[in-house]
């Protein structure tokens, strides 16, 4: 089975504003990832710009099948 990880997330920007996200997934290629490392992979993953603090709650490393289509 593969893994991926389960978390909440809060994105602050520097011209204002933020984005929440609750019981967020995403697949990743090994058994762990950092709090660092997983930031750095949704603000890419989701195309964010001008992206200041990101903070993760609540991370859960789960076993369960990739859900994205690999090429």
């Amino acid at each position: 089975m593969h893994k991926r990880v389960k978390f909440d997330f809060h994105i602050s920007f520097t011209n204002g504003g933020h984005l929440n996200g609750e019981d967020f997934r995403l697949d990743i290629p090994g058994d762990d990832i950092s709090d660092r490392e997983l930031a750095d992979y949704i603000v890419a993953d989701m195309r964010l710009l001008m992206v200041g603090e990101v903070r993760i709650f609540n991370k859960e490393i789960i076993s369960e099948a990739h859900k994205r289509k690999t090429e």
